[in-house]
């Protein structure tokens, strides 16, 4: 069964507009099974797969390739592994000079293939495809079952728990031992221990000198392995929000995982029951909140904010000069913090959003606002009037 992601309609756009469109994401986050699906709406069309031998074949004269199905939407899977592509495909764009060439898909970020791709800058449309995003599937999956699986395809529609737990163990696996080897020599050992650390101290900001003396590894290395991790997709950086207030703020950034099913793999948390009595649960609920806000408003700069007197909000939003407060309750009854409402003010916030895993959405006073979790990414979209 086919689950429409929210990614489609601009994708889709994007072809129209753009001679090359990129869906960037982590592996097996389903980048392949959408551009497929997607294919079949065109006459016309192509998909090479990277990590098959045949298909790299093909490519030994790519330009040769590439002009013999110049009518056809051609779709390079994984991407990343023949960087010297690009090169072609621009020179090729700027010869065909119309849009909806090239669909290509990558498990690494922007920021990684830039040096490959920088000839095609104006050319090309990047689309960050995260695991499926809760309203993809909420029709057919509780939120417990989210919190606990995560978002990724493969771990979510697993047939029962124990098949799922074995997918994400075995994807943490097979990432640290050859995906993540096509990008830089690591330790394995050092990258599984420390990606374990940072998901069970998720959310918080790390202190680096203790992680460099528990891996044995020096600080440069710790930062290689830190920015891979992000530039996979698996880490995402928060950076903390900063002003001219006369406050001593935070000044590190937060991490976070990109999936609470990995986080839950990684913290041995098998069921909901586990999870909601456990030290990880506000972190985990954090987690999915802000993938869902990077996901479907990309154009947001995310911070948080905490100050050593006390005064946090999990994060700020920013936007055309407009801030908003969100702090992050995994409880139905959720109790704010002075804390909160002096942050609030702080970042100079209209309002404080409270988002908790219900179905409601509420006003507990003119300036606070309790929200689901799609209430909430609803009222993120009108107050920023996106």
């Amino acid at each position: 069964m086919y689950y429409k992601r929210f990614l489609e309609e601009k994708v889709i756009k994007s072809l129209e507009h753009f001679p090359v469109t990129a869906i960037l994401g982590p592996r097996q986050c389903g980048k392949s099974t959408m551009a497929k699906h997607l294919l079949q709406n065109y006459e016309q069309t192509i998909y090479l797969d990277l990590e098959r031998p045949s298909d790299l074949q093909k490519l030994e004269d790519a330009e040769w390739f590439f002009q013999t199905n110049k009518s056809k939407l051609i779709c390079i899977d994984e991407i990343q592994r023949k960087p010297e592509l690009f090169p072609v495909i621009r020179s090729l764009v700027d010869e065909w000079s119309d849009f909806g060439h090239f669909l290509v898909l990558g498990s690494a970020s922007q920021d990684l293939i830039k040096q490959s791709s920088e000839s095609l800058a104006g050319r090309i449309s990047f689309h960050r495809l995260t695991p499926f995003l809760y309203q993809e599937i909420e029709n057919v999956y509780s939120m417990e079952d989210y919190l606990i699986k995560g978002g990724f395809p493969s771990s979510l529609l697993a047939a029962d728990m124990d098949i799922s737990e074995s997918w994400r163990d075995n994807f943490i696996i097979t990432f640290i031992e050859r995906d993540i080897l096509q990008w830089s020599n690591i330790m394995s050992g050092a990258m599984r221990r420390l990606w374990q650390m940072l998901a069970q101290n998720n959310g918080q900001v790390q202190n680096y000198a203790q992680l460099c003396d528990s891996l044995n590894v020096s600080f440069r290395t710790l930062k290689n392995y830190l920015d891979l991790l992000q530039q996979t997709f698996m880490l995402e950086f928060v950076p903390p929000w900063l002003s001219n207030l006369k406050k001593r703020i935070i000044k590190s950034p937060e991490l976070y995982l990109n999936d609470t099913g990995l986080i839950c793999a990684f913290s041995d948390i098998r069921s909901f029951n586990q999870l909601s009595g456990h030290v990880l649960l506000g972190s985990v609920w954090e987690s999915l909140v802000l993938q869902h806000i990077k996901a479907i408003y990309p154009k947001l700069n995310v911070f948080f904010y905490r100050t050593t007197h006390g005064a946090e909000v999990d994060f700020v939003l920013e936007y055309a000069g407009k801030t908003l407060a969100v702090e992050c309750k995994a409880s139905l009854s959720p109790k704010l913090s002075k804390g909160n409402y002096i942050s609030q003010v702080d970042v100079k916030s209209d309002k404080l959003l409270v988002v908790i895993p219900s179905n409601d959405a509420y006003e507990k006073n003119k300036h606070t606002y309790i929200a689901s979790l799609q209430h909430a990414l609803s009222f993120v979209k009108a107050y920023f009037d996106m």
